[in-house]
This record gives structure tokens, C-alpha cells and sequence, in this order.
């Protein structure tokens, strides 16, 4: 990637203080930045660095007030922030734009690939495998038989796609994902041992989701586990079988969702949470890091916390108390000592 600041004043319709043609070809923080490097400003935190730094062009607030001169080529925009944001994705664009079919690869027969898809080296494309328009699948990716890739979907490198799996459109699959293992189904026998419950079901991924690295998500025994729009999951989640995640749903990394629990649409659960089988949680149900569900949540909009969970408000008191308790236990010795001496007294 090589802009000039002339080139990114147009881009973010700003106005170019300085050499409009400092050319730069990377990104970086405005501390760290060298020469051909882009940066921004805009936490006044970082002001004194705007007058050292060596960076060739700083995107920074229109109303940016300069108290010494500075070196480098300064683009004013209405708000730094949103403003980079706009060119990291401009360059994750360029940087990730791959397209072709890749050797040594394979592809069946019978696969239907659309326009400009990228398929990279190592990567097998199973029997009647469906992939839309402008996807990428990256190199050491595993589609099954019968998977279906919606368009403009990044399947990055080493994911593994089980068969009758359904993935939409503009969703992003991290490296070392597994989508549509099977499912923990076991059943009892009378000699302890178990037998193993086929899982002939299949995931579904709607559109907009974003799958974090070396998450799990299992088919579905019968029927499918789904993954509505918008959802976005963090790293070494596990979502289990016949689970439904509601539309614009986060969760951060480690959490695990047991066999057929519904989650609601915008919640928010935090890291390394559990949540037990055959519940629902209501949706705009915001859960702490840790946190135990072991009972379904009907109340919508609401916060919780603890193992098994309580309302927010109630864990936080739960917290005093146990804070509370070395305190406690000491009073508790000394009234235990105190009856003690009483008791001799009275005898």
C-alpha cells in the first residue's frame, strides 16, 4: 500500500496541511511511527507526541490547535479516530484482496465456485460444495460435501467446514475454527459404558457473523445449531448442539454454551461464562465474565453475575459480605470467647 497525504485528504475529505505529496506505506502508532509511516492523534493524552514524532503524515482533528511546529504532513479531518478507522479498513481491504484458485488445491467436480473467489493452496472443496461471489477461502481449509458459502465470506486459513453446513454472506471465519463437529451425544447402557448418538443435523451461519480463532460450533442432532445475523464470538468459544444464538449477540473468549440453550438477540456475555443446557436467556441479557447460568432468564434487558448467576445488584452485595468475612470470623472468636468466660462465671 502507497498513498500520498494529497491522496488521503481525498479519501477522508479532509484538508492537507504541509507536503501533499509525503508519501506513506504503513500504518502506526503515532510514538512509534518512522518515516513512510501513517499515524493520527486523537487522544490529547498523546499531544507531546504529534511534536516528535517521525511519522511522514498524522491525521488529526480539524480544530487541532498547534503549539510548536511539527515535521510531519498533518491531514485535518472532523474526528482522528473515526477518520483512521475508515483507512484501516481501506488497508485490511487491499492487504486480504486475493483472488484465483490457487495449486495445489482440489476442487470437485461438481462444486459450483462464483466470480472472483479466492481459493488458496492445500484447501479441498468437497463434493456439491456451494461458494458465492468474492469469497476467500484460505489455504489448509476443509469444505464437506454439501457446505454452502455465501458471498463476499472469509474462510480464513486451516478452518474446518463439516458437511450440510450452511454459512451466509459477509461472514468472517477465523483460522482454527471448527464448524459442524459432532455434537456431545452419548447414552447411557447398564454396563456403564455409552453409546455414541449420531448427529445428522447441521449448523447454520446468517449473515454478518464474525467467528473468533479455534471456536467450535457442533451440528445439530437433528434440526440445525444456529448462529442468527450479527453475531460476533470471540476466540475458544464453544457452542454446542442445537443451540441458537439471537441476532447481534457477543460473546467473549472461553465462554461455553451447552446443548439446545436459546440465547436471546443483543446479549452480552463475558468471558469464560457457562451456560447450561435446555435454557433460554432473554435478550438483552448482559452476563459478567465467570458467570454460571443454570436457570433460564426471562426478564429481557437485564444484568447478571456470579455462579449459579443472580442479578448484578445482588452479587455486588454478595461480594461486600465476603469481603466482609475474615472481619466477621474475627468477631465471631472473640463473642465465642466472651460466653466462654461467662459460662465459667455462671458455674
Amino acid at each position: 500500500m502507497q498513498f500520498t497525504a494529497h491522496e488521503i485528504g481525498l479519501l477522508l475529505n479532509g484538508s492537507v496541511e504541509g507536503d501533499a505529496q509525503a508519501v506513506v506505506k504503513s500504518l502506526a502508532k503515532i510514538e512509534e511511527a518512522g518515516a513512510g509511516s501513517l499515524s493520527f492523534l486523537a487522544n490529547p493524552r498523546y499531544e507531546q507526541h504529534l511534536y516528535t514524532t517521525n511519522a511522514s503524515v498524522v491525521i488529526v482533528n480539524k480544530d487541532q490547535v498547534l503549539t510548536e511546529p511539527v515535521k510531519p504532513t498533518l491531514v485535518r479531518v472532523e474526528n482522528a479516530y473515526s477518520a483512521f478507522s475508515v483507512l484501516l479498513e481501506k488497508y485490511n481491504t487491499i492487504k486480504l484482496n486475493k483472488k484465483g484458485i490457487e495449486q495445489p488445491s482440489y476442487i470437485h467436480p461438481s462444486a459450483q465456485i462464483g466470480e472472483g473467489v479466492y481459493i488458496g493452496a492445500f484447501s479441498y472443496i468437497g463434493p456439491d460444495v456451494k461458494i458465492g461471489n468474492n469469497s476467500k477461502i484460505y489455504p489448509n481449509t476443509y469444505l464437506a460435501d454439501n457446505v454452502s458459502v455465501g458471498n463476499n465470506t472469509t474462510v480464513f486459513a486451516g478452518v474446518k467446514i463439516y458437511f450440510d453446513c450452511v454459512i451466509g454472506n459477509n461472514v468472517i471465519i477465523h483460522s482454527g475454527a471448527v464448524i459442524g463437529s459432532d455434537g456431545f451425544g452419548f447414552a447411557p447402557k447398564s454396563d456403564g459404558s455409552y453409546d455414541k448418538i449420531s448427529q445428522i443435523g447441521n449448523v447454520v451461519i446468517e449473515d454478518e457473523v464474525e467467528i473468533g480463532a479455534n471456536t467450535t460450533i457442533d451440528r445439530a442432532t437433528m434440526g440445525s445449531t444456529v448462529i442468527r445475523k450479527g453475531v460476533k464470538l470471540d476466540n475458544l468459544i464453544q457452542i454446542a448442539h442445537n443451540v441458537e444464538l439471537g441476532s447481534n449477540t457477543v460473546i467473549a473468549s472461553q465462554t461455553g454454551v451447552s446443548g439446545s440453550a436459546k440465547v436471546g438477540e443483543n446479549c452480552i456475555i463475558g468471558g469464560q461464562a457457562g451456560v447450561v443446557g435446555h435454557i433460554s436467556i432473554a435478550k438483552g441479557s448482559q452476563i459478567q465474565a465467570k458467570s454460571g447460568i443454570s436457570r433460564s432468564i426471562t426478564d429481557e434487558g437485564k444484568k447478571w453475575a456470579g455462579a449459579p448467576a443472580v442479578s448484578y445488584q445482588d452479587n455486588m452485595r454478595s461480594q461486600v459480605v465476603i469481603n466482609r468475612l475474615p472481619e466477621l470470623e474475627k468477631k465471631v472468636n472473640e463473642l465465642e470467647k466472651i460466653i466462654a468466660e461467662l459460662r465459667k462465671i455462671s458455674i
